[in-house]
């Protein structure tokens, strides 16, 4: 019944098990938390990961612009609920970077900064 429901509307319905975040969350903020993880560790810069995964992976945006404009404080709020009753999933991990921008107030588009500086909707410079 509800596939068809959805299908009616159209939508296109998939079905996953009870997993946290179910498909889409459950790959897409691991994804997000990587990339600020190399930015901790210092392996590369915002621009040079957001560039390198819109341009060697087709993505619309890099995971910096997209955990600006989902809002870091929702990120981490995420990671920290998964954190607390997942301990175990090496995937659920808190960057440090991420807590110090929230931590900050800079909470990416709706703050106006975060690791990008905001006009509206459009990232137009990196964030100190």
């Amino acid at each position: 019944t509800t596939f068809r429901f959805a299908k009616s509307i159209g939508k296109v319905p998939v079905v996953c098990g009870d997993t946290p975040g179910f498909i889409v969350n459950r790959l897409l903020v691991p994804f997000l938390a990587q990339g600020l993880l190399m930015l901790d560790r210092g392996d590369a810069t915002v621009q040079d990961v957001d560039i390198a995964m819109k341009l060697g992976a087709g993505m619309p945006m890099g995971p910096f612009t997209l955990a600006d404009y989902v809002g870091l404080d929702t990120c981490l709020s995420i990671l920290k609920g998964w954190v607390a009753r997942h301990p175990e999933e090496p995937a659920f991990v808190i960057p440090k970077c991420l807590e110090a921008k929230v931590a900050a107030g800079k909470l990416g588009r709706k703050s106006g900064e975060g690791f990008w500086k905001w006009e509206g909707d459009k990232p137009v410079a990196v964030a100190p």
